[in-house]
């Protein structure tokens, strides 16, 4: 991690907030079932794509615990700085991006923000040409697992700002 000369004391910061449960320690089965799930749903999916997705996906949810984790799990892969933080922005920066990339990510979004509706014909059929019956499959499954986590993560207001890759073994 890098230093910056012009982050604020922590004295002039606001609190953290509170957790309102630790809700891996109290429904552990669940838990390991999400972890399991997890890991079930990234094979056979090129893990940069898959951190996009999760970083993608965690945007639209606004869950800033699995944005924390997902963008230093993704810096500690390798990922660009300016790919992570164009990523809220893909569709103005295409550019930084390939096609396969693009599709996962227009994906994610038909399937995070459901209130616009089904996963329309198009987006479908834009990954369908990216990927493989089975890639795409698990990366059906992907989105659909960092939406969970997403859901667990905003409701029981888990705290950003800890993690360090690695701490969670998936």
């Amino acid at each position: 991690m890098t230093t910056n000369e012009n982050a604020r004391p922590a004295s002039e910061l606001n609190p953290e907030h509170t957790p309102r449960a630790h809700w891996a320690e109290l429904a552990p089965d669940v838990y390991k079932a999400m972890v399991r799930l997890d890991a079930a749903s990234r094979r056979g999916l090129d893990p940069v794509i898959a951190e996009l997705v999760k970083i993608r996906a965690s945007q639209l949810n606004h869950c800033a615990f699995c944005l924390d984790m997902h963008s230093k799990d993704a810096l500690a892969a390798g990922e660009s700085v300016q790919r992570i933080i164009q990523l809220s922005a893909w569709e103005e920066s295409r550019h930084f991006y390939t096609p396969k990339e693009i599709a996962a990510i227009e994906l994610t979004e038909a399937m995070t923000v459901l209130t616009d509706g089904f996963v329309p014909d198009e987006v479908w059929q834009n990954a369908a040409k990216h990927f493989d019956e089975a890639e795409l499959a698990h990366l059906v499954a992907a989105i659909t697992t960092i939406n969970a986590w997403n859901r667990f993560a905003v409701t029981t207001r888990m705290v950003p700002g800890h993690y360090q890759p690695g701490d969670i073994k998936h």
